[in-house]
């Protein structure tokens, strides 16, 4: 990515938000609208959405909603439309709307492992390409939301962390071409771990009981944080918390033994004590209409932890962490 592109200030920013009724997007949207950008937010949820756009206008944000499916190609150029029409255009583009599937592989209905690839994959696809015909040929920001999943696949999450492995992939390359064709446009991807939001809650499962996330977790205001500052400073990707790219380099350096640690420690520890949501209620389904930033994870939250803009001795000092941490890990499996 050219460290010559410069853009704009988040508060001279018009910036599209897709999945912001829930989450990661909705603690996005509403730190941007504390720095003064004007906003397009995009969800399934109706009222949801229309509850947060009363909450952002009432503070004084010029924020629309969209009601859009980002599985559906049309929708997804109808947010682009949106833009256009309220503010003239847009700087930054979000995709961050996405759902989970969790169980093992074999039980799993292909029907609903294609509709997560539809929304996780394919929605970044048709954000990524309505994205890159506006900013080209003005300057801006894309930022896919992907997942440490795509450096480490995850027991009990294998579409999910299928589709992140491929919005990964996807943004790379189309990171590769924009850069060798000069056009002005900072692609960013970024990694969170495991976060407190609705997501295991909201996700569609084939387990027995309600999932939940295996630590190290973080709070959604750090991914907030992290995607704001990726629309004013280029960066090429992001990790949410030093577990996660920990996990990532580990993952690379002694994948057997990772995969071993992984499934002896992951799978047993996202079984919860709570019932599982009836699947015809599950976000695969229908939209969840609930405006809920934070999830129930009944364990610490880290508030701090994202790897935007860390200092080279931090950088260091990381890889030496993640160099120990590998050593201690084969040792200790091979015992």
């Amino acid at each position: 990515m050219s460290s010559s592109l410069v853009l704009k200030p988040v508060s001279q920013q018009v910036m599209v938000i897709t999945g912001a009724s829930s989450g990661i997007g909705l603690s996005t949207a509403r730190l941007a609208a504390s720095k003064g950008a004007k906003l397009v937010l995009a969800a399934r949820s109706r009222q949801a959405l229309q509850q947060l756009v009363h909450e952002l206008t009432e503070a004084g944000t010029q924020a629309v909603e969209v009601f859009a499916d980002v599985s559906c190609q049309e929708d997804v150029e109808h947010i682009a439309e949106v833009a256009l029409k309220s503010f003239g255009g847009f700087d930054t583009w979000v995709n961050n709307a996405g759902i989970g599937l969790y169980g093992p592989l074999e039980e799993l209905q292909v029907e609903d492992m294609r509709r997560l690839f539809e929304v996780n994959f394919w929605g970044v696809v048709y954000g990524s390409r309505v994205a890159v015909a506006h900013l080209k040929h003005k300057g801006g920001a894309l930022i896919n939301v992907g997942s440490v999943a795509s450096e480490q696949a995850v027991p009990l999450q294998g579409v999910y962390s299928a589709s992140k492995h491929a919005v990964k992939a996807y943004t790379d390359a189309l990171r590769m071409e924009m850069e060798h064709a000069h056009y002005p446009v900072a692609i960013t991807l970024i990694k969170p771990g495991p976060i407190d939001t609705p997501f295991p809650m909201h996700a569609h499962s084939e387990l027995n009981r309600e999932p939940q996330h295996v630590p190290p977790v973080y709070a959604p205001t750090v991914v907030a944080e992290a995607i704001v500052q990726a629309a004013t400073r280029p960066e090429r990707e992001v990790f949410v918390g030093v577990g996660p790219k920990t996990m990532g380099a580990m993952g690379k350096l002694v994948p057997g033994a990772t995969e071993r640690a992984l499934a002896a420690s992951v799978i047993p520890r996202t079984f919860s004590n709570r019932s599982p949501l009836q699947r015809e209620n599950s976000v695969l389904r229908k939209p969840s209409e609930s405006l809920r930033e934070r999830g129930d994870y009944p364990g610490r939250v880290q508030v701090a932890g994202s790897s935007t803009g860390a200092a080279p001795v931090f950088r260091r000092f990381a890889l030496g962490v993640i160099g120990v941490g590998a050593a201690l890990l084969w040792r200790g499996l091979r015992r």
